[in-house]
This record gives C-alpha cells, structure tokens and sequence, in this order.
C-alpha cells in the first residue's frame, strides 16, 4: 500500500493540490464538507478551472484521488494538508472559522506518528499558538510524536505560466523532523523548496507576498484616477515606466483587487501589526484606496449619464479576475450596489459565473445605456454591446 494522505477543502487550492499528490504516487482522499461538490467531483466533473474533467476522471479510475465527506479517512492518513479559506468577516476581520473547525476535526481523527500541514494563509503566530494546541488536546497524542508545518499556498487560478510544479515553494516545521518530513512530501511534485527558519517566518512572508501586491496596485489605482483628470493613458505611462530595467515593476489599475488572497492576507498582517503594537500604516490606506475604487466609478457612471436613476446600466464581468468563475471579494459587488443605491437598474454579464446572489448572467446586446466593463474573460466579444457607452475599469479612456 502506497502513502495515505488527507487534503481537507477542495476547492481553487486542494483540489489541483490533490491531483499533482496522487499523480505523484500517493492515495489521496480529497476531504470536503461541501456534499454537491463531492458529488460532482466523485462524478468526474472539475470544480475548478484548472483541472479538466479528463484529469479528474483519471485519477478516480486509478484510485489514486477518492474524494469523500467522511472524516474518517483521516485516520488512515499518513499526512494531512489542511487547505481550507481564511476569508474576512463581514466586518472585515480575519475569519478563521473553516480553519479553527477543520483543524478540530483532524486533531479528533489523526493518529500518532501523522504530519500535519498546514496551507491555509494565517497571522504570524497562529500555527504555533492556536493550530498545535487544537491538534495535541483533540488528539491527545504527545507533541513528539505529531509532526507540524507550515507550507502556504502559492496558486494563482487560471495562471498557464506558473503552476503547482514549478511555482517554488516555502516550507516551516515546528521541529527539523517535522521539516524534513514536509519537504520529503512536497518535492516529490514540486520543483523548487525553501526552508523557512520558523513557523512565524513563512507565516509573514505569506502576508508580505500578497500585501507587496496590494499597495502597489492600490497606488496604481489612485495613479489611474490622476492620469484620468490629465486626460492620458495610465497605460501608455506604466509602460513607459517599465523599460526601465531595474527598480521598477508594472502594476496595472482596475476597479479593485478580489479573490482569496490580494484583498484578504494584508488584512491579516494589519490586523497582527495592531495587535503587536506595529500599525502598518500603509495597508490601511491601500485597503482605504481599494475599497473606494467601486464608488469612483459609480461616480464616473453618474458623469457620462447625467445621472442614474432610472438608467440601463450593464456591469460586465464579476468574477474577480479573468478566465474564472470566482467571485470572492469581487470589486463587482460593490459596483452594483453602488449603482443601485443611484437608482440605476443593474444587469450583468459573465458567462463563466452565470449565476451569482440570486441572479443570472444576462446576454450582451446593445439594450443599455452604459456598460462598465470590470473583469474581461478571453472568451468575450463585446461586438454585441454595438453603440452603447463603456466605462472601461482596466484603464483605457472612453
């Protein structure tokens, strides 16, 4: 029998995490609270963008990837990889929900001598503090004889560049045993591994990848509203910029960053910095710029219309990024209510989503007074919007 190994959440990281495991010789249970999902997965039929069905059904016909809903599996595992959200709560807090009970679940289920990793995105301190202590009271196995790490996720949905495999890795065990063991797993599928010298380290440097991200495309967006009132291309100046071959690199405008990690993880290196006594200062104003952005174009709407009420308004694209169906954190949502609250009748576009908060994808056509064109997929064709006045969020000038 080959190794047993548990990823609990299989969605946009566990499942293509899941996949390369099993395709890499091990017997993987994919683990998901989430029934109509593992029934779909169960059936062959990817939940993510991706993996095709092809590989899916693959791995299903050679035993290797058994997806389920039954916990249990973990303790045949001989490593388990917790991959569950950390999203912000409604009061933008960290919510570590998902993670405090999926942590729960396999601190009541694994057995002595299991590695634990840890994928979720978390504050500094968490693993350490909060995660092991689950595990060893759940368990009640002694901590020498449960290995912990720290491994977060770099996977960028609907990227054909860079992938599980050579996307280089970063990996911290709660003890030298616990590292070697982490990285033994993970190389057998990923290229490049980086030790990290503690636990808290990878956990920071997590939240530095994204936060970097995050004021600078927060900067870019209020350089966007600049460029607009001088009447040029931010476009045209960030190209001009990046011919320079060192210190500089591009960032481009949009309505506002989404999705699981841009929006997300620096609010979770905020939110430790205050609590250390460290404010990080320059998070909150990004965080302030990009939640602005939304209502910056409601207004620019209400210019080019003379106003909103009563106006045919069609937002195209509300997934947060192209060429997904996933609209976590999606600036789009804000838009649309921003526009409603002008009075303004909402429809939207995106035949990746097709369906979203009780509503559905409309068809393009020209039956609109004004389209704001927010996430581009390669698919569409805006040929069908004929004459109707766009307000495009990527920064051209219309």
């Amino acid at each position: 029998m080959g190794v047993k190994v548990t990823v609990v959440g299989q969605g946009y990281v566990g499942l293509p995490l899941a996949i390369a495991a099993a395709e890499s010789g091990f017997i993987v249970y994919g683990l998901d609270s989430a029934e109509e999902k593992i029934k779909k997965l169960s059936s062959g039929s990817s939940v993510v963008e991706d993996l095709n069905d092809e590989t899916v059904t693959r791995n299903l016909k050679s035993k290797s990837y058994i997806p389920t809903t039954n916990p249990s599996v973990i303790k045949e595992s001989d490593i388990v990889l917790i991959c569950v959200p950390t999203p912000l709560t409604t009061d933008h807090r960290p919510d570590l929900s998902a993670l405090l009970a999926a942590t729960t679940t396999v601190g009541k289920n694994i057995k002595s001598g299991t590695l634990v990793v840890v994928e979720s995105t978390i504050e500094p301190g968490t693993c350490r503090g909060i995660l092991l202590p689950i595990l060893l009271k759940e368990s009640g196995i002694d901590s020498k004889d449960l290995s912990f790490a720290y491994s977060p996720e770099r996977i960028d949905p609907a990227n054909k560049e860079w992938g599980i495999k050579n996307t280089p890795k970063i990996v911290a065990g709660l003890t030298p045993t616990s590292l070697a063991k982490a990285k033994e797993f993970y190389e057998k599928f990923v290229d490049t591994l980086i030790e990290c010298l503690s636990l808290e380290v990878a956990e920071t440097a997590k939240l530095l990848e994204n936060s970097f991200r995050f004021v600078n495309i927060s900067f870019v967006n209020e350089l966007y509203i600049f460029c607009e009132k001088l009447g040029i291309s931010t476009h045209d100046v960030i190209n001009a910029a990046a011919t320079k071959p060192y210190g500089f690199m591009p960032f481009y405008p949009s309505i506002g960053v989404g999705g699981h990690c841009i929006p997300v993880d620096p609010i979770y290196l905020a939110n430790k910095a205050a609590a250390i006594g460290a404010r990080s200062r320059f998070i909150e104003l990004a965080d302030k710029v990009n939640q602005e952005m939304p209502g910056y174009f409601v207004g620019r709407a209400e210019e080019k219309l003379n106003g909103l009420k009563g106006k045919s308004v069609l937002v195209v694209g509300v997934a947060y990024k192209p060429n997904v169906a996933d609209v976590r954190e999606t600036p789009a949502e804000a838009l649309i209510d921003g526009l409603k609250k002008k009075g303004a009748v909402v429809s939207w576009h995106d035949d990746l989503v097709k369906e979203w908060n009780g509503e559905k994808s409309v068809p393009l056509s020209s039956d609109f007074d004004l389209a704001i064109i927010v996430t581009k997929h390669e698919s569409l064709n805006l040929s069908s919007l004929g004459d109707t006045p766009i307000i495009n969020t990527k920064g051209s000038i219309q």
